[in-house]
């Protein structure tokens, strides 16, 4: 599944509970060369939002390394907040909660997992983004909260890029777009579009990771492979 690793590679994923993660988890369990394969979520006592949930994860996890770690979190109800279609429907606090949810959350995954990133040799992470986070794409408007959150975590993926690429000059960090995935967080708003099957996704979500070489680290790319403007 990731011919670019080691054999014996280990994986580490986050919201594997959901549908997304754990099709990711599933497909890398499936894949002779992989050692192992951890998984975080809610039902483990994992707290995306509580930055001592967090540390104490890792702290778990400190005493080995992992090649991949996966962060397939992410909300877009939050609450009973949705993504708006007008400028009048902003609420404080559902914003405060899409950053805190899809930005904040996956910011303290990469300060506290990349330590746990082998130095000497290639590792990979990648953070579930979408689509309508790119500044550059949006011509459709509306979902002001969500785009704009998404759009933070491009720019925290891309930022972490630079400086683990001092230690860990193999490693590549990406955020990816999953495309719409047949999953409870798209059901309302996928409308007549067609969806993808979960372990479909996954399978090309993991095609398009193995194929980046670290020199695209902190890139934002699509499950199709293709590149997304920022």
């Amino acid at each position: 599944m990731l011919p670019s690793l080691r054999s014996g590679y280990r994986a580490l994923v986050f919201g594997a509970g959901g549908g997304i993660g754990g099709a990711l988890a599933a497909a890398l369990e499936a894949d002779a060369r992989c050692a192992g394969v951890a998984g975080l979520s809610r039902r483990d006592g994992f707290e995306l939002e509580d930055e001592a949930s967090v540390a104490a994860a890792a702290a778990r996890f400190a005493e080995g390394e992992f090649d991949v770690l996966l962060d397939a979190t992410g909300a877009l109800r939050i609450d009973g907040y949705g993504p708006e279609k007008a400028l009048r429907e902003i609420d404080p606090a559902g914003m405060a909660r899409q950053f805190a949810v899809n930005a904040i959350g996956p910011a303290l995954i990469l300060k506290h997992f990349v330590p746990l990133l082998p130095r000497g040799r290639r590792s990979l992470f990648a953070t579930l983004s979408a689509r309508v986070g790119s500044i550059g794409d949006n011509r459709l408007g509306g979902w002001i909260s969500y785009r704009a959150a998404k759009a933070a975590l491009n720019q925290i993926l891309r930022t972490a890029a630079v400086e683990v690429a001092r230690r860990r000059p193999e490693a590549v960090l990406a955020a990816l777009h999953p495309g719409t995935v047949a999953t409870p967080l798209s059901e309302p708003f996928a409308g007549t579009r067609d969806r993808l099957d979960p372990a479909d996704a996954a399978r090309r979500l993991l095609v398009v990771l193995d194929g980046l070489p670290a020199e695209r680290s902190g890139c934002f790319v699509a499950y199709d492979g293709r590149p997304i403007e920022w």
